[in-house]
């Protein structure tokens, strides 16, 4: 067994599935499976319009996250700078000629289903991030001026997917990255810096948000000042949670989310219908998954002999975790709602099929964790 793991570039299809973490694949399944549960609850006991087809994306990512678990972590750091230039002609592309819907101009339309760029370039500015710093040194790292690209490569997407509008995914994206500036070494008093710089240019950035943003800030601070417009959403989502009690209402029984008091119960407020239907026990439960999820990526991460896969799988299960933490943070109304789905849970394509992909990855490094790569990215043993 030791052995085998010490030659890993000559392993066949067999021998890496073998290798791939069937408990943490297990741990995703049970998740998904709870969605589907809450979105057939949500479709009234119908798996249509919902979880029939969440499933089939599902089974889709599935396959695509075995598949590129498969696939050498050397293969994914040659073309990291590649994929991530798609993802940046595609948010581009979207900016110039995106699909319309819901008052923002998010997608591609690709005929059989909508393509959200942003969500793609998640996935590529981890591998970007983790190329970038795979072969820094110490002494780079503490170099402002080394720091200036991958800090463009950052604010380039961000901006672009702010002008959407979308400004849950440009948090998202800007504090996934801030964690992989922070796995690669960045000194602490270089977050003081951006920090301080962000706070004081926080009244100028206030100026250029949306209306609609600025009416979720407002309200975060006082949702009972407009309880039938802008505070509707949080006021009927802590009623829910309060009414689930500790072991809920029943399944298929939720009276907000069933009378449609609760909105968007399929996508943003989910954790909300699941906590009014199984209570407390219900939300707890969920919660233990997510947090088994996040324990096991860490722990792939810190495995991984590469600096490349470490970083890798630490900024897939940051990621991850930021999901969670703020999607249950906004529908408990302890952050403002920026429109964050809830990971494997909530009814979504692109999110859906981008996070199998980013687990994908996550499981590669797990396979091909002792994979070695020299400084400067150097596979001549590949």
């Amino acid at each position: 067994m030791h052995s085998s793991r010490f030659t890993q570039s000559q392993m066949t299809v067999g021998q890496k599935l073998l290798h791939i973490h069937w408990f943490f694949v297990l741990l995703l399944v049970l998740t998904a499976s709870i969605g589907f549960v809450m979105l057939y609850s949500a479709g009234g006991g119908s798996f249509n319009p919902w979880a029939s087809r969440q499933m089939l994306r599902f089974a889709v990512g599935f396959v695509l996250m075995i598949g590129v678990a498969l696939i050498d972590i050397r293969i994914w750091m040659r073309y990291a700078y590649v994929i991530y230039s798609i993802a940046l002609f595609l948010l581009i592309a979207v900016d110039v000629a995106g699909y319309v819907g819901m008052g923002a101009q998010r997608w591609i339309n690709l005929g059989a289903f909508n393509l959200q760029p942003s969500e793609l370039m998640k996935i590529a500015m981890v591998l970007t991030l983790a190329r970038y710093f795979h072969g820094a040194s110490v002494d780079e790292i503490r170099q402002p001026l080394f720091l200036l690209p991958p800090i463009m490569i950052v604010l380039g997407p961000a901006a672009l997917i702010l002008r959407q509008p979308d400004l849950g995914t440009t948090v998202m994206l800007l504090l996934a990255s801030a964690a992989i500036f922070f796995v690669a070494g960045v000194r602490m008093w270089m977050f003081a810096v951006v920090a301080l710089i962000a706070l004081i240019s926080a009244p100028v950035g206030w100026h250029f948000l949306h209306e609609y943003q600025k009416q979720r800030v407002l309200t975060f601070l006082n949702p009972e000042n407009d309880p039938l417009g802008a505070g509707y959403h949080i006021i009927q989502s802590k009623i829910a949670f309060g009414s689930g009690g500790v072991f809920g209402k029943g399944f298929l029984m939720g009276s907000q989310s069933h009378l449609n008091f609760l909105p968007e119960k399929q996508t943003d407020f989910i954790f909300t219908m699941l906590a009014e239907e199984f209570g407390m026990i219900g939300g707890l439960t969920l919660l233990a998954l997510y947090t088994l999820i996040v324990i096991y990526g860490f722990a792939i991460a810190l495995g991984a002999r590469s600096h490349f896969g470490r970083m890798v799988a630490m900024g897939v299960s940051t990621t991850f975790f930021l999901y969670v933490f703020i999607n249950i943070a906004m529908v408990m109304g302890l952050i403002p709602v920026v429109g964050v789905p809830l990971p494997l849970i909530s009814y979504g394509g692109t999110a859906m099929l981008t996070l199998l992909i980013g687990f994908g990855l996550l499981l590669g490094v797990h396979v091909h964790r002792d994979v070695t790569i020299g400084r400067r990215g150097s596979t001549e043993d590949f």
